[in-house]
Order: C-alpha cells, then structure tokens, then sequence
C-alpha cells in the first residue's frame, strides 16, 4: 500500500511539474520518493504519515531558532491583525533597515526584495549601472539563484565565456558573465586581464554552500577586495545563505574584508519569503527613484515578512547564540569523522559554526572541481541510512546541512547516533 506522501507525489506530479516547486525537492539526487511535511516545530518536521525527524535542512536555512518559533509566531499574529499587504510604505520596513544597517556595517542604505533571485538580480544590474560596464565575474560553484545571466557553466578555463546552463538562457545572455575558479586568484585576474575595462563587479558567496560548503583560504577573499578596488569593480557578497547564520554580521563578522554591496535573506524573513540588497551609499542611491537602475517589487517590505524577520533577528541580538551553535556544529563533524576513521572512509567535513556539508574525498575540497570529484554515491548511502533512522539531512550529495538552536539535547544526541552508525553502515 502507497504511503500518504507516495499518494501525494502521485497527484503532484499530474499537476506540477516534477511534482515539486523547487526542483531539489524531487529527491532525484538521492533516489526515493519525497516526503511531505504537515507540521514542523523544534528541531524537527513531522511527516505526511506521521513520522518525525530531526530537521537538518531547516527550510534551506532560516529556521536558525528552530521551527515554528514562538517569539516569531507572535511577532507574526500581531502583524496579521492588521492586515497582509499594504502596498505602500510601512513602520516595519524602516525598522528592518535600521536593524540591517545596525548589524552590517558594510550596508548604508538597503533595499528589500522578495527573494534571494530577485537580490542578487538586482545587485549585478545595479553594479553595472554604477559603472557602466557590461561584464560580471562569478565563480564556478557559486549559485546565486536562478538569475538567467548567473546560470552559466565554468567551462574549460579561466576566460571561458559563460555557456548557458538552463534551456531557456540564450548565449547572448550570458555572454557577459565570465566563470572563475574559486580560490584561485590568478583565474580572476586573468577575467580582468582579459577584459580591460569592461568588467562591473564581482559576485560570489564569500563561504560557498550551495555545492557542499566550501572555505576561502586564507587571504583570498582580502585579494579579491583589493583587485576590485584596483579595477573599479564592485564587490558584491552574496549573504542570501550565511547572512545572520554565522554571525550578526554574516561571514563579514568573521573577516575584515568590507564588499561594496550585500544581498541577504532567509533569515531575516524568519521563515517567510523575504531578500535585501545594501552595501555603499553612492552605490545603492543610482536605484529608482533616485537614480536610473529600476527595481520594484509588488510585495517587498511587505509587513509579515518584515514582521516575521524583526523578530527573529532581534532574538540573535539578543541571545548571541553563536558560539552554542558553533559547538553543535564541531560536535556534528567530529562525530562524522570520528566514524569515517573508524571505518576507513575518506570524508572531508568543513564546517563553520552552524553550517557543514559531507564530501567522500580523499582531499580537501576547496573549488567547485573537487567538489564534484566526491562520491556521491556514498552520501546517498548516508542520506538512505539517516532518513530511515528518524534524521533529514540535504536530499542533494552538494547542498550544505544547518543547526539551529532547537537541535540541543536529545535531538543532537540522536542525530550523532545516527550519523555515526550511517557511515559506520558503509
């Protein structure tokens, strides 16, 4: 007999295409059929059969306090009561500006959007009209939504013009995008080389997590700033993912180097769909209205989002539960490796406070190429061995997993009893 979710993603499937709304979602990666969630609360999601399970996906990465946060569910029912969407301006979306600007100093001014895409959209049309130049550096492995011009492959080389890499992205399009290896400097200056004058900014994930989580090694992204400032380029960061994660600052707490704009999201909606772009004054002031780069939005600033975000950010003000979010995260790896040794299995796993990912690797992953080098068929056996055993992790061998402060005590020791005897079962 079919499981209520097998039933479900039966029905999804005549009507949607996949059966899923964000194709990640299908499980395709991993094999199996999805699960559907009804219910989510803590640290953990209840399925559409009844089962639960120790959330490590955390709805790619909001949910930083957990599911279903109280503090956040109340901030939300105020807000309901008087109404959903305005269409104009409201009190809350200054509040978020202020709150934003507080945390990051890099940002002066900020513009909220509805999502990530739409920021990071935004950002590279915004670098371009601040310049005047056509092309935008980014780096292999870096995902920054579904931007038509970002969805390009890194191709054979350094100075490889972007070839699109989703039907529908014509070669025109992303022709003006040129694909650089991350943590590989000499690729980026030979972009610029390449490209005298010509080339208005650079956009990348300053820690990489959307193809397993990857770490900059030590003076890259400083180098990065200092050749974008050389070239009159604009450095842009895309915080979408780490934004509030790893610190109020996002990972900008936890170097020195200062981009010149910033996109954000997921946390700052506290669950609710939600983006921003900030970063320099004279940058951000050439958007509509006040100068000639448009963009607009129906519902961004709109009041439960902001709503929701306020009060998830202030709790992180508040509580400063980084470095007990840091240690949850040490104590994931270790446990995995711990097991790994044991049984003789090559596992690399880079983490940083709240964030790790698994790569099957006999080598430090520190690029896109090793990353894909990986055995993903043995983070599938991981993944398979997990989910049965009552533990969510990322239905993808290249998406990187989340903590959140609900996981302490018994959910975080079961978690590490699972993923020890998931990779022991290897």
């Amino acid at each position: 007999m079919a499981s209520v979710s097998e039933e479900l993603f039966a029905r999804a499937q005549t009507m949607i295409p996949g059966g899923v709304n964000s194709p990640v979602r299908a499980f395709r990666s991993v094999g199996g059929t999805p699960f559907f969630t009804t219910k989510a609360d803590k640290a953990r999601l209840t399925t559409a059969d009844g089962k639960e399970l120790i959330d490590f996906v955390l709805t790619w990465g909001p949910a930083i306090h957990g599911h279903n946060d109280p503090e956040i569910r109340a901030a939300l029912a105020a807000a309901l009561e008087k109404g959903t969407s305005f269409g104009t301006p409201n009190p809350l979306e200054v509040e978020m500006a202020e709150l934003l600007l507080a945390c990051f100093p890099s940002v002066r001014k900020v513009r909220m959007t509805n999502s990530g895409t739409e920021a990071t959209m935004s950002a590279i049309r915004l670098a371009r009209g601040f310049t005047g130049r056509p092309k935008i550096v980014k780096f292999s492995g870096c995902y920054h939504g579904h931007v038509d011009s970002l969805l390009v492959k890194a191709g054979s080389g350094a100075l490889t013009q972007g070839n699109p890499d989703s039907a529908g992205v014509t070669p025109g399009t992303a022709a003006d995008t040129l694909v650089v290896r991350y943590n590989d400097l000499a690729s980026v200056e030979a972009a610029f080389a390449a490209n005298p004058g010509a080339v208005a900014g650079v956009i990348l994930e300053p820690f990489p997590a959307n193809v397993g989580l990857i770490l900059p090694e030590p003076g890259f992204l400083a180098a990065l700033r200092a050749l974008c400032t050389r070239e009159g380029a604009v450095l842009i960061f895309d915080e979408v993912m780490t934004g509030f994660r790893l610190s109020l600052a996002g990972t900008q707490g936890l170097h020195d180097v200062v981009p010149d704009l910033t996109c954000m999201g997921k946390i700052i909606g506290g669950g609710l769909p939600v983006g921003a772009l900030g970063g320099r004054a004279d940058i951000m002031d050439h958007l509509a209205p006040l100068g000639p780069v448009y963009q607009a939005g129906t519902l961004s600033g709109n009041p439960l989002a902001m709503a929701a975000g306020l009060a998830a950010v202030r709790k992180l003000r508040r509580d400063n539960p980084y470095a007990r979010l840091d240690a949850l995260g040490r104590r994931v790896r270790d446990t995995l490796l711990g097991a790994a040794q044991a049984k003789g299995v090559a596992l690399q796993v880079p983490q940083v406070g709240s964030m790790f990912s698994l790569f099957f690797n006999d080598r430090p992953v520190r690029d896109y190429d090793t990353a894909v080098a990986s055995q993903g068929e043995l983070y599938r056996k991981v993944f398979r061995h997990a989910l049965d055993a009552g533990v969510y992790l990322a239905p993808s061998p290249y998406e990187t997993a989340f903590l959140s402060t609900a996981h302490e005590g018994a959910d975080i020791d079961r978690a590490c009893e699972v993923l020890d005897a998931a990779v022991r079962a290897l």
